[in-house]
């Protein structure tokens, strides 16, 4: 799979069924070259004006399976993620 594929599918968070947007971009580690995190950029504020709502990043170990459509991921691992990050 190529980025550009994967760039194409949904990404549903699976307790709430709730679509979190698409994946805009990969982050990986550099010096292992292994993919760390799937990027959702932020939605724009008020037609781009106000700039964007933060972007969203979705460790890999939280994909549960990526299938022909959509990206399937526990956001409750992301969250956690987040929090400890800070």
């Amino acid at each position: 799979m190529i980025l550009y594929e994967l760039c194409q599918k949904d990404v549903i968070d699976l307790h709430t069924g709730k679509n979190l947007g698409t994946v805009d971009d990969i982050a990986f580690d550099e010096t292992s070259a292994i993919i760390t995190h799937l990027v959702i950029y932020g939605k724009w504020k008020l037609f781009g004006l106000l700039g964007r709502h933060p972007d969203t990043k979705i460790p890999w170990k939280a994909i549960r399976t990526i299938g022909k459509d959509a990206v399937l991921v526990n956001a409750d691992l992301a969250k956690q993620e987040e929090n400890n990050g800070k």
